[in-house]
């Protein structure tokens, strides 16, 4: 295990396209940390980075006590699992399992109880005489972490993994994938453009965009207080409704300031609100999100529990608390932070 970091990263690519700019970020040594961002934010670059298949415009890569700019990818001790999983269609998995241990000419009796141990870890030892095509996504999903684990890395680094996998699929794998860090305590660096994976997953999350790195934090820290409106706006589902703060009175003077409000801080009432007019409805069982607008352009997204039945078009009123309204300068940081 290892700690990693990057140190004032830039990658420029040929022709001028900027992947990362001044990109800090310490990885510490066991900790799972997850990178998220809409597409194109850089995300996997960082991961590149750290593997050896990008180098560096400018800045420092460190993997434990060692900088890593010049070095191989073979002496990083990094492992990295794609998306694709990038089985050998023709070799079994446990031929996957034991390819990288004969790279590095282990013995024989090393490499099967290397192979033997960590399919047991994955519960993946009936399956090791089955080729890549005779196992549904979530196995080979498995085998391909499986064949990252095997060489015992310093760092494993996985760029979205879970994909390819169907929705319930992805709930179990992404599971299996926090087990198995807590019991390793290997440090692992996560890719996704999936917040939720990025939540439940994290230790600590790092939300990037355009090659910029916006807040590193634990996921209640990440949530509960974003550093800036493109956070607040990312994070949640459905995301933080981001209004002029004079659209709603919360004593906001200031005409440049925006106001962020998290839908469950909004209370649908019959009177003593703003008032307000339901635009659509969305049931979903164990809550209702309401679409409503207040005046001609401002529109709010309130959580409510359970099924709530409001017809569109509807007279309403929302209720704001003051204490749960988060305010943003014009560049859009947090005030107060």
């Amino acid at each position: 295990m290892a700690r990693v970091a990057l140190e004032h990263v830039d990658k420029v690519y040929p022709g001028g396209t900027r992947a990362l700019s001044d990109c800090t970020l310490a990885v510490e040594d066991g900790e799972l940390a997850v990178i998220v961002g809409p597409s194109g934010c850089g995300k996997s670059t960082v991961l590149r980075i750290v593997a050896g298949l990008e180098s560096v415009t400018a800045g420092t890569v460190r993997i434990g006590d060692r900088v890593a700019n010049n070095l191989p990818p073979q002496e990083r001790n990094a492992a990295m699992v794609f998306q694709d999983y990038a089985l050998y269609p023709y070799l079994t998995a446990r031929g996957n399992l034991e390819f990288p241990l004969r790279m590095r000419r282990l013995a024989r009796a090393a490499i099967r109880d290397r192979v033997e141990a960590i399919a047991r870890l994955l519960d993946i030892t009936g399956l090791l005489d089955r080729l890549p095509k005779q196992l549904s996504g979530g196995q080979r999903q498995r085998v391909a972490m499986g064949r990252a684990l095997v060489r015992e890395p310093a760092v494993f680094l996985l760029d979205e993994p879970l994909s390819n996998l169907d929705a319930k699929l992805r709930v179990q794998v992404r599971a299996e994938i926090k087990e198995l860090q807590t019991r390793t305590r290997t440090t692992m660096m996560y890719v996704t453009h999936d917040q939720t994976e990025a939540m439940t997953l994290g230790d600590r999350v790092v939300v990037l965009d355009r090659g910029r790195l916006q807040q590193v934090a634990p996921p209640a820290e990440l949530y509960a207080r974003p550093a800036n409106t493109f956070v607040a706006g990312f994070i949640g589902n459905p995301p933080m409704n981001l209004v002029p703060a004079q659209a709603i009175p919360i004593g906001a003077r200031d005409a440049a300031v925006t106001a962020g409000v998290r839908p469950e801080a909004i209370d649908i009432v019959a009177d003593g609100g703003i008032p307000a007019t339901v635009e659509h409805v969305e049931y979903l069982g164990h809550e209702t999100l309401v679409h409503v607008r207040i005046g001609v352009d401002v529109r709010l997204i309130a959580r409510v529990p359970g099924m709530r039945t409001l017809a569109p078009d509807a007279p309403v009123a929302v209720r704001i608390a003051p204490a749960r309204v988060h305010l943003f300068d014009a560049d859009g940081r947090a005030l107060g932070s």
